[in-house]
């Protein structure tokens, strides 16, 4: 499989705040405001335009415009019904972005929901339920990868894995699947799990990768990824924001320029071994374009684990 053999692998950026800044009519989302993936449906042409934007930029991975596209999240906005149909269609829009090159790949994003299970908000059942339906719609559909992302409780995150590896094997398929966890400022998961607690607990799934996205910029990860370079036998995603969110004139703003975010990423490939990296939150083409160039002909840090 291609995709597992690439030594590095770099993702795309911000899906929401790039839609914000195309400036689309709001009757586009014909009442759902908040709901991007509704989008997949009443505006195909925006979606495959905000990949094709990563892509020439030199993305090698496109995540699919799914991040909550599982049924409770949907059902907040009445489509919970159409869970295969607007996961079908996201990786459809990826692929059209890609234009058929066969060294770039479609991972299918599957995001935490918005219920977590270690503070009663949903099951464990109910939570498997959902995030298989998904999952098995992104399966059908073709991608390439899955990546569970911004996981904020560990509950949730060994319930879609053990979810996820019981599909795969009911379906005989093998397919890369990657987790990144979201580590807050004040240095643990939102439920207060830290990043050696997850090490720990993720080590028996063979998952492709482990590492770290949104929340923060690249600096409050040195830690953990540090702690990953040195503890993890697998491959280490770091998928920072663009820095820590600031208020600026009424609107948000992420303060971390192209060049800034590309030469800190490329020291956590040099100096870490990081081989999957990206942009979250606030991250434009234009990050992803500086990360590519700094990152061209560059090896990761080969690593030893005793």
């Amino acid at each position: 499989m291609p995709f597992i053999e690439e030594p590095l692998l770099i993702l795309d950026g911000a899906c929401g705040t790039t839609l914000q800044g195309m400036d689309l009519s709001f009757s586009l989302w014909q009442g759902r405001e908040g709901c991007n993936e509704f989008l997949n449906l009443s505006s195909p042409e925006s979606i495959v335009q905000m990949h094709r934007s990563f892509v020439e930029a030199g993305a090698m991975v496109l995540e699919t415009n799914t991040f909550g596209a599982s049924s409770l999240v949907l059902a907040e906005y009445g489509l919970q019904d159409r869970v295969a149909e607007i996961n079908a269609a996201a990786v459809n829009h990826a692929r059209a972005a890609l234009q058929g090159d066969p060294n770039r790949y479609v991972a299918g994003s599957v995001g935490p929901t918005t219920k977590l299970p270690s503070l009663g908000h949903v099951s464990v059942d109910e939570l498997a339920a959902s995030l298989r339906e998904q999952m098995q719609a992104l399966l059908e559909a073709g991608v390439d990868a899955l990546i569970i992302e911004t996981c904020q409780d560990l509950l949730q995150v060994k319930t879609a894995l053990v979810a996820c590896f019981d599909l795969l094997a009911e379906r005989q398929q093998t397919l890369p699947v990657m987790v990144s966890v979201t580590i807050e400022q004040q240095g643990t998961m939102l439920v207060g799990t830290d990043i050696a607690a997850v090490v720990a607990t993720l080590d028996p799934f063979p998952i492709f990768s482990l590492g770290l996205n949104c929340a923060t910029g690249p600096t409050d990860m040195e830690s953990h990824i540090r702690y990953l370079s040195r503890n993890w036998r697998g491959r280490i995603s770091c998928v920072p924001n663009q820095g820590l969110p600031q208020i600026v004139d009424g609107q948000t703003h992420y303060p971390l320029l192209p060049e800034e975010f590309s030469a800190l990423m490329k020291r956590f490939v040099e100096e870490y071994g990081v081989s999957v990296l990206g942009g979250c939150c606030g991250s434009s083409p234009e990050h992803i374009r500086a990360l590519a160039m700094s990152l061209h002909g560059v090896q990761p840090l080969s690593r030893e684990l005793s």
